[in-house]
């Protein structure tokens, strides 16, 4: 019988720069969650940075560093991580923008599951009607791996246990690497569908990121408010994978250098003080002047006057991603 306990997981590990988010991401859960059952856990090896005030209200789970493997590879070991019951998992880099609570609900009684749809041919991460064929199955689940749900139980450990087995085998199936490192995504969705696991169908309401709404987007994690585009064809930003043009998404995967940017830095900077007892026009406007203006102006003179540094300097080296 499945536990009635309710967990949310994520995992920090390796570079300073996963703690940080992942910090960011408990205080939201805070924020949103300052009277609950619902019980935070960060699994890291990097245990001294998390700052006290944020101790006070998740469980941490030390390991030793390479514990999990390298990469994307940690988030395969999610069945040994959970804990009895239903458990949620986010990625570190992911902000929380209202009560998650529902989300267990919709979930329950599906062992493993994700947000998303189906894909039967075409590319992603590899030649997916080849695959399909050499697995002798239909299609795969796709979806963004920022969240995955686990309930504790056989079902799910054998799962994951294909699913490191299959990362063995990655580069045979013909899967593509992602950071030059196996992507878990197309692991789990392989072994989801051997399990006959399906995903919670994506509707925009429930997580979204800034890749696929390229479009102008609005952010308050105060008083929880989102607002993202995908601009429509033929705007150059749109993306014609994504089906949605406009979406509210209760978290919001800031992927990629998206945390560098000011929508992920305000945000941060304003729920930061609003958990120390500071809001209100004050802080809020102070936010804008120490940290979105700046990247704005920045960011509006690079575009202008890219052309003329080219003219003079040539190309820049392309900066390491501090992830890497």
């Amino acid at each position: 019988m499945l536990s009635n306990q309710r967990h949310i997981l994520t995992i920090a590990t390796g570079k300073e720069i996963y703690i940080k988010l992942a910090v960011n991401l408990a205080r939201s859960f805070k924020w949103w969650h300052p009277n609950t059952d619902i019980q935070f856990h960060l699994v890291t090896d990097q245990e001294e940075r998390v700052p006290a005030e944020v101790r006070k209200y998740i469980n941490i789970k030390k390991i030793t560093p390479g514990e999990l493997g390298q990469g994307f590879s940690s988030k395969l070991h999610l069945d040994q991580l959970a804990p009895e019951g239903q458990t949620l998992f986010i990625d570190s880099d992911c902000l929380i923008f209202g009560d998650l609570s529902h989300l267990f609900e919709a979930f329950k009684g599906y062992p493993v599951s994700v947000i998303g749809g189906y894909i039967a041919e075409g590319e992603w991460f590899g030649d997916v009607a080849k695959i399909c064929r050499d697995f002798n199955i239909h299609h795969l689940p796709k979806f963004n791996g920022g969240i995955y749900y686990i309930e504790k139980g056989p079902i799910a450990t054998q799962l994951y246990e294909k699913a490191r087995e299959l990362e063995k085998k990655y580069d045979e199936i013909g899967f593509i690497r992602l950071r030059n490192r196996p992507n878990d995504e197309v692991l789990m969705a392989l072994a989801m569908q051997l399990y006959n696991q399906v995903p919670i169908p994506d509707d925009g309401t429930i997580m979204s990121d800034p890749q696929a709404c390229r479009g102008i987007y609005t952010l308050d994690i105060i008083k929880g408010k989102t607002l993202m585009t995908n601009p429509p064809y033929p705007s150059a930003n749109h993306q014609s994978w994504y089906p949605f043009e406009k979406v509210s998404p209760l978290i919001v995967h800031f992927l990629g250098s998206y945390t560098q940017d000011f929508p992920y830095q305000l945000e941060v900077y304003r729920l930061k003080n609003a958990l120390s007892g500071y809001k209100g026009i004050y802080i809020d406007s102070y936010s804008k002047l120490i940290i979105k203006w700046p990247q704005q102006l920045k960011k509006f003179l690079k575009n202008n006057l890219r052309i003329l540094y080219r003219y003079f300097f040539g190309l820049r080296r392309i900066k390491k991603s501090e992830r890497l």
